[in-house]
């Protein structure tokens, strides 16, 4: 696949599974994760301009420089690491979070995220970062890219629940207004 055909084949794929799995007609289990073969099918199916084989879905999800996929031990079903708005229960058990994490947004929400906080919206949690490439790329997807830092240690010791995920991201419910420092341009 070509950079171009990469991109859009794994926005595709975050999109049906972390989002619209109904779009090619798949389900995805309690925990996100949905049989290989049924992905392929489903999406040579469905879809005018991405075609997948196994090797070509393999070569993507290892090549993610986010890494935002994972397929199980057997590599029989794959799911979406993190970033669903569907209802899943990823499975991943609390963990002691790094005193400071990072977190990057467009410019233009900082007022807001200052006033109530950062919100997870519409997914499951507020992804938080331990490096500043991340948190920047994060950010300037939608805009001059800001970087706030988030006092994660004390957040956990006053009883907030953060998980980590096997790609490095951090997760949690939300994040008070409180626990957010300085910001800067990325």
């Amino acid at each position: 696949m070509n950079p171009s055909q990469t991109k859009r084949t794994s926005k595709f794929l975050s999109l049906v599974l972390r989002h619209q799995p109904d779009t090619i007609g798949i389900e995805l289990d309690s925990a996100g994760w949905v049989a290989v073969d049924e992905l392929l099918a489903a999406i040579n199916r469905h879809s005018n301009n991405i075609h997948l084989d196994r090797k070509s879905l393999e070569d993507l999800v290892n090549s993610n420089d986010k890494q935002r996929f994972e397929f199980d031990k057997p590599r029989s079903s794959i799911r979406a690491r993190q970033g669903h708005s569907v209802d899943v229960e990823l499975g991943y058990q609390p963990a002691t979070p790094p005193e400071t994490l990072v977190h990057g947004t467009p410019r233009k929400f900082v007022a807001a995220i200052r006033q109530t906080g950062l919100k997870k919206m519409k997914r499951h949690h507020v992804h938080l970062h331990t490096d500043l490439k991340t948190a920047n790329a994060v950010g300037a997807r939608r805009g001059d890219s800001v970087i706030l830092t988030i006092r994660a240690g004390d957040m956990h010791r006053q009883g907030f629940e953060f998980f980590e995920t096997e790609n490095g991201v951090w997760l949690t419910d939300f994040v008070p207004a409180e626990f957010i420092d300085n910001d800067s341009a990325a």
